[in-house]
């Protein structure tokens, strides 16, 4: 029994000291919520994330095949695309929202979804220290210890994510994001992506500079294309 409340304790400390930042970046993402960025979205890709990042811990527990750190420092670059998406071409997520309100309602499609995996990379990639914490903690547990800190930290996903959602519905909180949350967002998550990139030391500044540059491009790239195609539909069907 003591064992059992000295996991419980112990995976509940584990999971505030290491997710603290990732309360700041829900919050956002809650905020950005509309009619192809769904609440179930945002659960989801966050339960995928984590998951990924206890398995992770699992294995290079049991054979130390985890991924070197700088490695997953590269996952920095997914916050930092859609941050400049959002940046750059803010009318496509008006857009896609008039497009896409049709088959949001299938749990599988949300769980496919590209919204779903996005927010499970931003997780992986805030992430990365998580695993250094985690395989000591997992390497000094017995079996039962082990099950019952991952099914806290499992609990305590969900907690995170009412909680943050709670803050959203915060008629101050609601209307502060509302009014300057579209335009800090892009900020935040390229700020994350190259704080992660740079805190793992995946590229150097200069290199992680032309990263951008070149993101940056093929970002406008993609919305001409978009906005071509879109364009020559519009035409075909009038």
């Amino acid at each position: 029994m003591n064992e059992l409340i000295t996991a419980f304790s112990t995976g509940i400390a584990a999971f505030t000291a290491t997710n603290l930042d990732d309360l700041v970046i829900l919050t956002l993402l809650f905020s950005q919520v509309n009619a192809t960025f769904r609440h179930r979205h945002i659960v989801i890709g966050q339960y995928l994330g984590f998951c990924t990042l206890v398995i992770a811990s699992l294995v290079g527990f049991l054979g130390g095949l985890v991924l070197p750190s700088h490695w997953i420092g590269f996952l920095g670059l997914v916050p930092i695309t859609i941050g400049l998406n959002r940046l750059l071409n803010p009318e496509s997520d008006s857009q896609s929202e008039a497009q896409l309100e049709l088959s949001s309602s299938s749990s599988l499609i949300s769980f496919l979804s590209p919204q779903a995996y996005s927010v499970a990379a931003i997780t992986i990639a805030n992430g990365s220290d998580n695993v250094s914490i985690y395989m000591p903690l997992f390497a000094n547990s017995t079996p039962s210890s082990l099950l019952a800190i991952v099914a806290v930290f499992l609990l305590l996903v969900g907690v995170w994510c009412y909680v943050t959602y709670k803050l959203t519905c915060q008629p101050a909180i609601s209307n502060l994001l509302t009014r300057y949350g579209n335009g800090f967002v892009p900020f935040v998550l390229i700020g994350l992506g190259v704080f992660i990139i740079l805190y793992n030391a995946s590229l150097t500044p200069i290199a992680l500079t032309v990263s951008c540059l070149c993101l940056t491009g093929l970002v406008k790239l993609y919305a001409m294309n978009g906005q071509v195609a879109t364009s020559s539909s519009v035409e075909i069907r009038g």
